[in-house]
């Protein structure tokens, strides 16, 4: 089997380091302003802590994926994969906003990274540790762990790299 080098993946996550949600329960009153529903909204912030990390691994003429639990941590390998060792890390992102609001997580469907060469590789399946109807803490804090499927195809070894927007909405 013929392997192909694929080295440490880090993804630079969110839009900026720190991201404000709109005012979701906001309507625009006569005279064009905004009437808020809520007294005091304070605006939300999203922090990354950690980026996600899949690690270190070897690819054949096959291809195959890489996946993150980011519950247990746990990497999977399937297809032409080959672990090189290294260390995985799940993303983890911290929201602060109004203690005890209750928000919600989007993470995008795919991503697609771009590698060296014009190469490139695609992430799917991205999950969080989130229970359902998340809210923030009474310190107005909520941390919470992501994770998921990295596919690459036989031919496309190199290091990739890529941005993976959170975006975090009053309910």
């Amino acid at each position: 089997m013929k392997l192909r080098l694929f080295l440490g993946l880090g993804l630079l996550l969110a839009c900026p380091a720190t991201a404000v949600a709109q005012c979701q329960l906001c309507a625009q009153d006569a005279a064009g302003g905004a009437a808020a529903t809520r007294k005091s909204e304070t605006p939300l912030r999203v922090d990354i802590e950690t980026q996600l990390d899949f690690s270190r691994v070897a690819v054949g003429a096959m291809g195959g994926a890489v996946e993150l639990d980011p519950a247990s941590g746990a990497r999977r390998l399937s297809g032409a994969i080959v672990d090189l060792g290294g260390f995985p890390v799940t993303g983890v992102v911290t929201v602060r906003g109004e203690p005890g609001a209750e928000v919600r997580v989007i993470l995008p469907a795919t991503v697609d990274l771009e590698g060296d060469h014009g190469r490139s590789a695609r992430v799917t399946g991205l999950v969080t540790n989130l229970a359902p109807a998340p809210r923030l803490g009474a310190d107005g804090r909520l941390q919470f762990r992501f994770g998921g499927r990295l596919q690459i195809a036989g031919i496309d070894d190199g290091d990739y790299r890529g941005r993976i927007p959170v975006t975090v909405e009053y309910q």
